[in-house]
This record gives C-alpha cells, sequence and structure tokens, in this order.
C-alpha cells in the first residue's frame, strides 16, 4: 500500500483545487447577477381584469344554436361585483369545455361595458386541487427524506425565486439569453445543491459536474443552434412575445431554455455519481482509486442510459398532440425531425444528453480521486499488506484490532 500520509496530502490538494474552482465560479455568478440584474420592471400586456365566480346555472342563449352561443348566470366571488350575480359568456362550439352548475371559474371583465356584456368565462380555478397536490408532494417529500427534504423543497423554493425574479424578467428586459440563462443556471446550482445535500466537499465535487457540464451545453448548444439556422420562432409563445413588442431573441430564448432545462438532469447525475462513488468506498475502504473509479464508471453507464430515456421520453410525452398531427399529414418520419418544430425539442433531448455524459467521468473521477486519498488506508497494517498483496487489491475485512472503517464517511 502507498504511504497514508502521502495519501492524505494528495486528497488536501484535491479538496483545494475543487476549492480553487468553485470560489472563482460563485464570484463570477454573483457578479453576472450583479450586472444582467434588470434595472426596469418587465413590459406586460394588456389582457383585462380578471375574477374569480361560481356558476349557478348554464342555459342556451335566446336567438342562436347551443354550438354558437351559451350564457351563464354567475355570482361574482372577487373584484369590485363581488357578491352580485351576473350573466356571463360561456364557451360554446365544437371542442369547447363544458360549463355546468357550480363550477369555480375565472372571468375576463370589462366594467365599462354593459352589465349583459360585462364579463366572459376565460377558465377555471385550479388553484385549491394544484395546492392539494403541492401539500401531498410536499408531505412525501419530508416524510421521506426529513429535513433534507426540507432543504430540498427550500432550495426548490430559491430556483423559482431566481426564475421569476431574475431570469425571466433579465430576458424580457433584453439582456444576452446565453449569459441569463448561463448566470441564472449557475446561481440555482449553488443554492439548490448546498441547501439541499449541504456544505460539503461531496456537494462541491457534484456542483463542479454541474457547472463545467453546464457551460459545455451552453457552447454546444449554441453551435448546434447557428448551424442548423434555427430561428426560434417555430413555438407559438416566441411568436406571440414577437407580436407584441417584447424584445426578446427567439434564437437565444431557445438556447436559454436549452441550458436551464439541462439543469435538473445535471443536479440529478452529479448527486447519484457522488454518492455511489462513496457508497462504494465505504462498503469496501481498502478499494485504490482505479478500482474505486471503475466501480463508480459502472454505476454512471447504467445511469446515463436511463437518464437519455427518460429525456427522450419526457420530450415526446410533452409533444404528443404534435407528432399525431405529423402522423395525419402524411409527413415521412425525416420531415417530422427536421422540421424546426420537432427538431428543436431533438437538439435539447441530444445536447442535454451529451452534458449528462460529459458529467458522469468528470464527477466520477473528482469524487474517486477524494475518496481513494482519504484515511480509509490504514497502512501496513492493512489485510492487504499483512497478506502481501499488490497495491490497489480490494479486502474484505478490517485489521484484528482495528476499527472498521466501512461506516465512516470520509465526505
Amino acid at each position: 500500500m502507498g504511504d497514508p500520509v502521502a495519501r492524505t496530502g494528495r486528497s488536501r490538494q484535491v479538496s483545494a483545487v475543487v476549492l480553487a474552482l468553485l470560489v472563482p465560479l460563485g464570484a463570477l455568478t454573483v457578479a453576472g447577477l450583479v450586472l444582467l440584474w434588470p434595472s426596469q420592471a418587465p413590459p406586460t400586456i394588456e389582457s383585462g381584469d380578471l375574477v374569480t365566480g361560481t356558476v349557478v346555472a348554464v342555459r342556451d342563449c335566446p336567438d342562436l344554436p347551443a354550438e354558437q352561443c351559451r350564457q351563464a348566470e354567475v355570482t361574482i366571488t372577487s373584484g369590485p361585483d363581488e357578491g352580485r350575480l351576473f350573466v356571463a359568456a360561456a364557451p360554446a362550439g365544437v371542442g369547447a369545455p363544458e360549463v355546468v352548475a357550480g363550477d369555480r371559474v375565472v372571468l375576463q371583465s370589462n366594467l365599462d361595458a354593459p352589465a349583459s356584456q360585462r364579463y366572459v368565462i376565460g377558465d377555471f380555478q385550479r388553484g385549491p386541487v394544484l395546492w392539494v397536490l403541492a401539500g401531498v408532494f410536499a408531505i412525501a417529500v419530508v416524510v421521506l427524506a426529513r429535513w433534507r427534504g426540507v432543504a430540498a423543497l427550500v432550495g426548490l423554493v430559491a430556483s423559482l425565486g431566481v426564475l421569476l425574479l431574475f431570469v425571466l424578467p433579465a430576458l424580457l428586459a433584453g439582456s444576452p439569453p446565453l449569459w441569463v440563462a448561463t448566470v441564472g443556471a449557475s446561481a440555482i446550482a449553488f443554492l439548490t445543491m448546498v441547501l439541499a445535500h449541504g456544505p460539503s466537499l461531496r456537494t462541491g465535487v457534484a456542483l463542479l459536474g454541474v457547472l463545467v457540464s453546464l457551460l459545455l451545453t451552453a457552447g454546444l448548444g449554441a453551435v448546434v443552434i447557428e448551424l442548423g439556422s434555427f430561428t426560434g420562432l417555430a413555438e407559438e409563445s416566441s411568436a406571440f412575445l414577437q407580436a407584441f413588442g417584447a424584445q426578446v431573441d427567439p434564437r437565444g430564448l431557445l438556447l436559454a431554455g436549452l441550458v436551464i432545462g439541462a439543469l435538473g438532469v445535471l443536479d440529478d447525475v452529479t448527486i447519484t455519481q457522488t454518492a455511489a462513488v462513496a457508497e462504494v468506498h465505504a462498503a469496501d475502504p481498502w478499494q485504490s482509486r482505479r478500482r474505486l473509479l471503475r466501480a463508480g464508471l459502472r454505476v454512471g453507464r447504467d445511469h446515463v442510459a436511463a437518464t437519455v430515456n427518460t429525456l427522450v421520453l419526457a420530450y415526446a410525452g410533452a409533444a404528443l398532440p404534435l407528432l399525431m398531427l405529423f402522423l395525419l399529414s402524411g409527413s415521412t418520419l425525416g420531415q417530422v425531425l427536421t422540421g424546426e418544430l420537432v427538431a428543436q425539442e431533438v437538439i435539447r433531448t441530444l445536447v442535454g444528453a451529451i452534458g449528462i455524459v460529459a458529467a458522469v467521468p468528470l464527477t466520477t473521477v473528482l469524487a474517486a480521486a477524494l475518496l481513494a486519498t482519504e484515511s480509509g488506508y490504514p497502512g501496513p497494517s492493512s489485510p492487504a499488506a499483512q497478506a502481501g498483496a499488490p497495491d490497489g487489491e480490494p479486502t474484505s475485512h478490517a485489521p484484528s484490532g482495528e476499527p472498521d472503517h466501512r461506516a465512516q464517511r470520509p465526505y
């Protein structure tokens, strides 16, 4: 076996390298937030005042068939007419949602119009269902993960805060989308990973893997979008932004979405890899760095295979109606995949997958280098040394009379 003092020294060198890289990256993230933080409130689109109400009754219009016109008596539950009963236009026609008595709805209002034309039913109230679902999710996370689950939920709130307070307003203000997305994703990574997993070297290794992979993903995405002549206008939402005069580069917006979308998967992959390497080391602390690295990469291969499949299925599930329309149109598979509307989902999948593939060996190498140089090597008294085994051969038991290092977590 090697000199334990030298191994501990190498461990400190690895730790110092991780910190030396994370500190300037964190400083650059903070500087980016300060420089790109929007100085003005984002522009708004006039969409009318929204109020809530409860449907009392639904009836056909007097002079028109039900397929063209429906009316609902609604008790207004918010706004200046709260508590009053009004007749509101209800959805009608083929494919329109059915409104029945007792439904809680959202109405668009025009207070300057006559009473009979003041309100139009625009949507259903879904808040109660979503709040209940969110509560069940939070309880499940806390019951399983306990305080780590609470920290993860706090990290989730922090992620939403960065998106709503920085990323979206900065994009609407016309800031460079690539820089906004990179800085925002880095800030989310620092906040969520430290909150959810605690400030440790394990977290630092995973965080470094995320940040490096994010930079690779952003650079590769920018090249592919340029070479593929993507416009970013295939999605209706991007076209609407342009129509309403928002100062947003649609191609940059496509790239920003690619970077933000890759972040969640990279978080999962890097944390899982560091945890896997740590558990393999804990099961047999006498392993060499090479054997520990190989074990971690075996786990990483399975993780990459499963994650790539997850990405493909997630995008396919979200685009099912669109894919069905292409099928009905008689388009060939090549035409479907190379059309911009589907092709931008393809590049999201492939570029994100390449970032994941890069994150696995990077994180595993750092984790193995850190763990394999820790105090799990007891020096010449180890079973391998007593048996004359060559350096790097794993053993199954701690030496007699010495503490078992299997339960230790070096980081």
